[in-house]
């Protein structure tokens, strides 16, 4: 995932839509204060799963995609980490 922000490798991988939909989200993310931006966002749909990946959130890049991210806490303050792009259909 840092490659394909970084530079844009393997982007292939996902549809056009998808990988717009991710640079935009990134955007959203590195510009809010903390969680509380990102839920302001309706249309991101920002919420925690469930189950086994409870510790996990997702972000909706499109209808069909997620970015799914886990908070973590350090010595400045919480981090969103990046885990994946997932397709959710």
């Amino acid at each position: 995932i840092e490659l394909l922000y970084t530079e844009r490798k393997n982007a292939h991988r996902y549809p056009a839509e998808a990988i717009n939909g991710f640079f935009k989200v990134i955007s959203i993310i590195r510009n809010a204060r903390d969680e509380r931006d990102l839920i302001a966002f309706r249309s991101l749909n920002y919420e925690a799963l469930k189950g086994n990946r409870s510790h996990q959130n997702s972000l909706r890049l499109n209808r069909q995609w997620r970015l799914i991210v886990e908070r973590q806490v350090d010595d400045e303050g919480r981090l969103l980490w990046i885990i994946d792009i997932e397709d959710y259909h």
